[in-house]
């Protein structure tokens, strides 16, 4: 069986596999069952490899053993596998998210945040700047920066981006409501979509053909885009985060101006 090697890569990459494990099931695969000595000779791994390669496949849920001799190895369907990878993966998320949901209970998280507020020079959160590159790395700023805010927020942004992260801005909607705070949306795009949006969100966006993204807490903090998100990969999206109230207070006035015409 002669496999193009650009596929094996694939196929490896996808189910996070190595290279003669990806040759023997895409070898199990071709032959449904097949033994030991089969899959050697189709998927040209060394026979005295293959016997340990279909003991971790069988491990991780792509194979089964067939019962009776001589021993056999059935391929399980690419969907079951999919499923069951899913499945994993979802169990180590939630696992990831309780430990870290419970690391500031601990001794060394006080510690970490001992050693960041009373260091050799404290941070001082005035007149900060910082480019966040990547688009979870943006997200996260976003939402510790709106969440933050205690008076004022306000969103520039389009009909696409919004609707591409309607779970982000549904969460975010939902706390500036609960905690009444004075919230100001200018949406650029389609009129009849924005009403959509409103209706959707339970908010009062508003129309403004502003070709920028940005968002402003309190008159103090803003963080904006440098380029339109929809023409960057995720990695490639870049914000800068600019904490000084003279220079916001000045960027919020003159949206002002333009949300008043």
């Amino acid at each position: 069986m002669i496999l193009k090697t650009e596929i094996v890569k694939q196929i490896r990459g996808y189910f996070n596999l190595n290279i003669y494990e990806t040759k023997v099931w895409l070898a199990l695969l071709s032959k449904g069952i097949a033994s030991a000595g089969e899959i050697a000779e189709l998927s040209g791994v060394p026979r005295s490899r293959t016997y340990d390669v279909l003991e971790s496949l069988e491990k991780e849920g792509f194979a089964i053993v067939k019962l009776g001799k001589p021993v056999k190895y059935i391929a399980v369907k690419p969907t079951s596998v999919i499923e069951k990878l899913k499945m994993n993966a979802l169990k180590r998320a939630d696992e990831n998210i309780k430990m870290l949901a419970n690391l500031k209970e601990t001794k060394e998280y006080v510690e970490l945040e001992d050693l960041y507020k009373t260091g050799i020079e404290p941070v001082k959160h005035t007149n900060l700047s910082g480019a966040i590159k990547g688009k979870p790395n943006i997200l996260n700023h976003l939402r510790e920066l709106i969440e933050g805010a205690e008076k004022e927020v306000v969103i520039c942004t389009s009909v696409s981006e919004l609707n591409e992260k309607s779970r982000v801005f549904s969460s975010l909607f939902s706390t500036l409501q609960k905690r009444k705070i004075n919230t100001k949306i200018a949406l650029s795009g389609d009129e009849q979509e924005i009403k959509r949006i409103n209706n959707k969100f339970k908010i009062n966006a508003q129309k403004l053909e502003i070709n920028s993204q940005f968002f402003i807490a309190d008159r103090e903090q803003i963080l904006f885009m440098l380029s339109q998100p929809n023409n960057a990969k995720d990695e490639e999206e870049v914000g800068v985060w600019i904490n000084s109230p003279f220079f916001v207070n000045s960027l919020a006035y003159l949206f002002e101006q333009a949300w008043k015409k």
